[in-house]
């Protein structure tokens, strides 16, 4: 018996429409029972994905237009969420295309737009792991070392760190560049391994979740350890400064935005590794698990505006500017999660006193 989703499915465009014909439980990619029947397919799941689609490029384009807009929305970690929000719109672009393939069943748009859909699909996850590790990062250097990290928080070297995430994300896309394609038989947009096509997938689910998930997220929970200990060190001080409160907002910002990330993450790579291990069997019940687990990873693009909206004043402020829900207040009053770098603030920091030793030790601590 063949698993019900092959070592070919990694990506999640694949992951309904790779599967090979089974026994009484897939033919042509379509799954038998309730939620796998024809009717329920060629609804159900193109009406999901558009709905993320349509809330994800709302959502992103609206956070995109802020940090762009707004010159106090440019800080370090904001240019960051604004990488991550260019991924997840050149991933929204595609989810139409995904939608169609689902209601008609085969692959309609030829071999070139297989392979730049399934290439921005493969984008989107490594550049929004790579970002949230970069944002981890700066969270502890902001935390742990604010004076000393001073240089290496600038938005020329945010912008530095974005451009060498994207072209590390287009490296590690590459073996969907050569492999999607339209395959034979089946005319869906699926990656098309060579010999032996088991190895090659094997090979892949563990190359993009080490490299694309479970490695960076190391990374991520190694930075927050540092942080809670330092802290824990440090104690806790009176005389909280509002620079401090700032950047414990923004701190708490990255970690739920974070843990969203992984809690729509971690399910689909469980999947995927022990589909390495086990043959899943082909039941409507399983086909039902994996579509939910897909589903979940592409709710994660539309889910970030939604955190930034809650967690963050001055996104919320803006946003509220832009669509005119609060006329006349807008980021202007919006607190400063990190100092601007302009001249004028650079000389307003320069005609203030410096503080004494007691302020120093003060300001190198801060709390979650």
């Amino acid at each position: 018996m063949e698993p019900l989703f092959p070592v070919a499915s990694t990506f999640r465009l694949a992951s309904w429409n790779a599967s090979p014909v089974v026994p009484g439980g897939v033919e042509n990619g379509t799954l038998a029972g309730p939620l796998g029947s024809p009717g329920a397919r060629a609804v159900l799941i193109p009406v999901l994905y558009l709905l993320v689609c349509a809330i994800g490029l709302g959502g992103n384009t609206l956070v995109i237009y802020v940090v762009l807009r707004y010159a106090k929305m440019k800080t370090v970690t904001n240019i960051y969420i604004l990488n991550l929000a260019v991924a997840d719109v050149l991933f929204m672009l595609g989810l139409p295309f995904l939608a169609t393939q689902n209601a008609v069943s085969y692959w309609p748009f030829g071999s070139l737009l297989c392979r730049v859909v399934m290439t921005l699909d493969g984008i989107n996850q490594f550049t929004s792991i790579f970002c949230l590790t970069v944002m981890s990062v700066d969270r502890y250097l902001a935390v742990v070392h604010p004076i000393r990290s001073t240089k290496w928080r600038q938005p020329r070297v945010a912008k530095l760190t974005s451009a060498a995430v994207w072209t590390f994300s287009l490296l590690m896309s590459l073996p969907l560049v050569v492999f999607a394609d339209i395959q034979e038989g089946w005319d869906t947009c699926n990656l098309s391994w060579p010999e032996p096509v088991g190895l090659w997938g094997a090979v892949f689910i563990i190359y993009t979740s080490v490299l694309g998930f479970f490695g960076p997220l190391l990374v991520i929970c190694l930075c927050y350890l540092l942080i809670v200990v330092k802290v824990r060190a440090m104690g806790v001080r009176v005389g909280c400064t509002r620079r401090r409160r700032a950047e414990r907002k923004v701190t708490r910002m990255v970690v739920v935005v974070v843990l969203v990330f992984v809690g729509c993450w971690l399910p689909f790579f469980i999947v995927n590794i022990i589909n390495l291990a086990f043959i899943l069997p082909e039941e409507p019940a399983s086909a039902g698990v994996y579509f939910f687990v897909v589903i979940l990873s592409y709710a994660n693009s539309c889910a970030n505006p939604i955190l930034y909206g809650f967690l963050s004043d001055n996104f919320r402020q803006s946003f509220r500017k832009v669509l005119c829900l609060r006329k006349g207040y807008g980021v202007e009053d919006a607190d400063i999660a990190e100092p601007r770098l302009d001249k004028s603030s650079q000389l307003r920091e320069a005609s203030m006193p410096r503080p004494g030793p007691q302020a120093d030790r003060h300001m190198q601590t801060s709390t979650l």
